[in-house]
């Protein structure tokens, strides 16, 4: 069966984007008069990116909380690390394999050249994600866009 519009459930989303897109655009094309207007939602924006940052500071003690009561209610513990430790190997193996192996040959067979000396390029941008910051993206992207411009001769318009 093919859904029908009205048979969807959940938020339109397309259409909210749409929306905000038309309204972007005519308030820029109102000139001075919908000035006012986008300096409230800059405004907003500003503000929410500060709740952000916020919940992002706090979200890590209630989620440290929450997994710790479930582990005090755990009987055997010893089943829980050995799980949690394969589970780890498991994941770490895997973006090993992945980082490491697959997406290499995957530049090397796009590019033909040495992947490895592409990845050597952008050191602090990756030692910058590595880092314990609060909000990574916001640490890493400008200087990961700098070591890509700069190291790499990567066009701005890509990067």
């Amino acid at each position: 069966q093919i859904p029908v519009g009205s048979e969807i459930k959940g938020m339109n989303i397309l259409g909210l984007v749409m929306f905000a897109l038309v309204l972007g655009v005519a308030l820029k094309k109102l000139g001075p008069e919908g000035e006012d207007l986008i300096r409230f939602f800059n405004s907003f924006n500003e503000a929410t990116m500060v709740l952000v940052t916020w919940i992002m500071w706090y979200v890590p003690i209630g989620i440290m909380f929450l997994v710790g009561s479930k582990i005090v209610e755990m009987e055997d513990i010893v089943l829980l690390v050995t799980s949690l430790g394969k589970y780890i190997f498991a994941s770490i193996l895997g973006h090993v394999i992945h980082g490491g192996i697959i997406l290499p040959l995957i530049y090397f067979a796009a590019t033909r050249q040495n992947p490895y000396l592409m990845g050597h390029s952008e050191h602090p941008g990756a030692l910058c994600f590595i880092s314990p910051c609060s909000v990574p993206s916001s640490a890493t992207l400008p200087s990961m866009i700098k070591c890509i411009e700069e190291n790499n001769k990567v066009d701005k318009r890509i990067s």
